[in-house]
């Protein structure tokens, strides 16, 4: 057994300074996850992920969890400990990395790490310290040392976590579901889970994707076969759209496509990124030979093509999304080809899948999803196996993470029926802490959480009064109102006006009724030319303006008022 030691061990000096969890993300909703145990002078983090926005949050990519508490507290850090290689878990690396003042090390899988690392460099970030592991290792960081588990998830690599301090142990699943026939034979240590289960585990973090789900969850090598048939049933060109990072679900497309003679085109940033990396790490096995680039499709039969590409999601910007939109660079897709959705849409991305998939049937193609076929399993194990982790663990204490509050509150329910005491279970809020003391945990004070939005260039606090507007402008459109006036408040010429994205016609008459009733109110007003009181005018003006367009439309644009005096 392997032992890394960061900083100096507080083990002896510590006295009763307890471990605190503290989740900063991961607890409303499946994302960011991100979570910080700290003991006394030491603290670690486990995950640093983000979140894709939903259609309430207009304009932004990308969806941080708040990390100002890791930041206030960066003295303590002694490490970054990543279970696995998903955006959920690693895509908020690259934002903390260049926000620390302190160079930390990242202890992970060779898969994971090498993700982050290709990762790192697209935002410049070089010599940061990465530390490979391996199940049955152990790191001490500080006084709180971490035990590597292997556990199957979706993508080669993936790990849980047994953290012991001097205060007690907590068990961290990760991501997880338990596979008897992974495809790459890595099974979970269930000898090394029920040893530590045996040994004492004072409180279990437990993946809760899948809660509300009943049984097991299907074997990720169920697929394989499925897509094969697919392939080998298309009469053109097959594109398959996954989530890159799923490196099973990779190999066997390509192994799919290699028994039906076929050629293999990668497409897509991150598809091409992750395949390259997984290639050069031992994890994905691809000969040369059955690699093509795009650019060299010409004179190959399309009976013996298959792409993968990403764009699972719907992502109007994905490679799968530009090639059914005839917008990208090499590829294009018509009548004839077979397209393989092979992935469960994020919830809020449902409308965006549903989408493509008309838009991909419009275009004649032969359309595979989940729906049709077995062409995707999750990554989570349903009720049966996360009833199966908790007999493992036999945790004192439980606490549901990673998860929808449905999620957390089924598998708090599955908590109670396994025999753990109500009052020791706790359903948490990001940004909520546990306090452990001699193993005994109780719930102690918050800290400051909350999201981070990556917005453009921009990166922090986005105004919610600014996703307000960008959700009226998409819903309802603008129309401007310029009014010019007189310091007497007297309207001296109609007022002007226009208008993008409404459902009815700025005409004369429009033009005309509008001023009157803008005309009415700023008559009845009593305003001065000050810088108050203009603002007071221009209130004015919108509100009539929105009243009016209300009564004679029952639609509310937003309205900008420009009041103008001579």
């Amino acid at each position: 057994m392997s032992s890394t030691t960061t900083g100096k061990s507080r083990a002896n000096t510590q006295g009763g300074a307890p471990l605190r969890i503290i989740p900063l993300g991961g607890l409303d909703g499946i994302g960011k996850n991100m979570t910080v145990f700290e003991c006394g002078q030491d603290m670690i983090l486990v995950d640093a992920g983000l979140m894709f926005p939903d259609d309430n949050q207009p304009g932004v990519d990308l969806v941080l969890p708040d990390y100002t508490y890791v930041l206030e507290h960066e003295d303590k850090l002694r490490g970054i400990v990543i279970t696995h290689g998903h955006e959920d878990h690693i895509g908020a690396l690259p934002y903390l990395l260049k926000d620390l003042n302190i160079k930390v090390p990242i202890y992970s899988s060779k898969l994971t790490l090498g993700m982050i690392e290709g990762k790192l460099s697209e935002f410049r970030i070089r010599s940061q310290k990465f530390r490979e592991v391996k199940s049955g290792m152990h790191i001490n960081l500080g006084c709180i040392r971490v035990d590597f588990v292997s556990i199957t998830h979706s993508i080669p690599g993936a790990f849980s976590l047994r953290i012991k301090t001097p205060q007690g142990t907590v068990f961290h699943t990760g991501d997880f579901k338990l596979d008897q026939t992974p495809v790459d034979g890595v099974r979970p240590d269930y000898a090394l889970i029920t040893k530590f289960g045996s040994e004492g585990i004072d409180l279990l973090l437990s993946d809760s994707t899948n809660a509300t789900q009943p049984g097991f969850t299907q074997s990720e090598s169920e697929v394989g076969p499925s897509i094969y048939e697919a392939i080998k049933n298309a009469k053109g060109r097959v594109f398959v759209a996954s989530f890159s990072s799923q490196i099973h679900r990779v190999q066997q497309i390509c192994d799919a496509a290699r028994a039906c003679d076929r050629k293999i085109v990668v497409t897509g940033r991150s598809m091409l990124t992750n395949t390259r990396v997984a290639r050069e790490l031992g994890y994905l096995d691809i000969d040369e030979r059955d690699l093509i680039d795009a650019f060299e499709l010409n004179g190959i039969p399309e009976e013996r093509i298959v792409v993968m590409c990403t764009g699972s999601q719907g992502e109007p910007l994905s490679a799968l999304s530009r090639m059914a939109n005839g917008e990208h660079k090499t590829l294009s897709i018509h009548e004839g080809d077979t397209v393989i959705i092979s992935a469960t849409p994020v919830p809020g991305n449902e409308k965006a899948v549903q989408q493509l998939i008309n838009s991909l049937a419009k275009l004649g193609c032969d359309v595979y999803d989940k729906n049709r076929c077995l062409v995707h399993v999750s990554g989570h194990g349903c009720r049966e196996e996360l009833k199966i982790m908790l007999a493992m663990t036999r945790p004192t204490h439980f606490m549901p993470v990673h998860g929808e509050a449905v999620h957390l509150r089924a598998h708090a329910s599955l908590g109670e029926k396994m025999g753990i005491a109500r009052d020791r279970i706790f359903i948490m809020d990001n940004g909520d802490s546990l306090e452990m003391r001699g193993g005994k945990v109780t719930r102690g004070r918050a800290v400051e959480s909350g999201v981070v939005y990556v917005d453009g260039l921009r990166i922090g606090d986005t105004d919610p009064i600014v996703l307000r507007d960008r959700q009226k402008l998409s819903s309802d459109g603008m129309v401007t109102a310029v009014a010019i006036m007189s310091s007497k408040r007297k309207l001296i010429e109609e007022l002007d006006f226009s208008a993008r994205g409404v459902s009815f016609t700025i005409d004369d008459q429009f033009s005309d009724e509008a001023s009157e009733a803008v005309r009415r109110t700023i008559s009845k007003g009593s305003f001065n030319f000050t810088a108050s009181g203009t603002d007071a005018i221009r209130k004015a003006v919108r509100d009539s303006l929105s009243n009016f367009i209300w009564n004679r439309y029952r639609t509310r644009p937003m309205i900008i008022p420009v009041v103008m005096e001579v």
